[in-house]
């Protein structure tokens, strides 16, 4: 998704929903204000120079998962907003004034979408739209996201237990659809930190939608219950997908899987090559 990653002043920053709220990379946000090159040490520094905050770090901060450079899931120390001020108080730099209003933006930003999500909507297609996606692409990708949601939400029902078993499972109806696991895929397309779903195309998004669409149905169909009935769920769902996919690449005589990116250039624009 768009929104677990962000940009301050040219600079990325990696978030994360934990709680319904927005949790940053505290290393990050140590980069963004220091220019650190090892951002570690700062902290470790910095944690020295302010023992109040070297006693409440294991409060203000909690590792949850992030990617990393090497586009892997890894713990990595986060802080809510809340969190991010205090940390900030122990950085003197003068960038930390115009980020701090800026995090009380998005801190404000995230109060509106829980108390209205037609605003996520609508700031997501803004996001994908600044990125250069056509308008077609945008209304399949934002309804992947909506059939993603409706599975996940259906998995923490049915006790499979958060991030780590969803990944197992994703790539079990992705290997069944596709043929390939995520990271499989990301290769081929020469993703690394990118988001593999921004740089699908229209039918590969819409056979990911299949394939999570038909996962749900099946698994209430069943009442499939924990990590393994729900595996057999995922399983059968992506294989639905999977069929769907050779038929259609029969009849079209080509391969639905494509190496194709928007690294370098826009979807919209690679839209309008004939």
């Amino acid at each position: 998704m768009p929104n677990d990653l962000i940009v301050f002043k040219g600079k990325e920053i990696r978030r994360t929903l934990h709680n319904n709220e927005w949790w940053f990379s505290v290393a990050d946000v140590v980069v963004v204000l220091t220019d650190s090159i090892d951002p570690r040490q700062y902290i470790k520094k910095m944690r020295q120079r302010d023992p109040e905050l070297d006693t409440y770090w294991g409060t203000i901060c909690t590792p949850l998962e992030l990617i990393a450079l090497d586009g892997k899931k890894r713990k990595t120390n986060c802080a809510n907003t809340e969190g991010i001020f205090r940390i900030i108080q122990s950085i003197p730099s003068p960038k930390a004034e115009p980020f701090k209003r800026w995090l009380a933006k998005v801190g404000y930003e995230r109060v509106q979408e829980i108390e209205d999500p037609e605003l996520a909507t609508a700031r997501t297609k803004e996001i994908y739209r600044a990125k250069g996606y056509s308008e077609v692409w945008i209304e399949k990708r934002l309804r992947g996201i909506a059939v993603r949601a409706e599975l996940t939400d259906e998995w923490k029902k049915r006790g499979v237990q958060g991030q780590p078993e969803y990944a197992i499972l994703t790539a079990e109806i992705s290997k069944a659809a596709f043929g390939l696991t995520p990271f499989e895929y990301k290769e081929i397309k020469g993703l690394v930190r990118e988001n593999l779903r921004d740089h699908m195309t229209d039918l590969e998004l819409i056979f990911s939608m299949l394939g999570e669409a038909a996962t749900t149905e099946i698994a209430r169909k069943r009442d499939a219950q924990g990590f393994d009935q729900n595996k057999v769920a995922a399983h059968k769902g992506g294989t639905i997908a999977g069929e769907a996919r050779k038929n259609l690449e029969t009849e079209a005589g080509r391969s639905i899987v494509s190496a194709e990116n928007y690294l370098d250039e826009p979807e919209g624009q690679k839209r309008l090559k004939p």
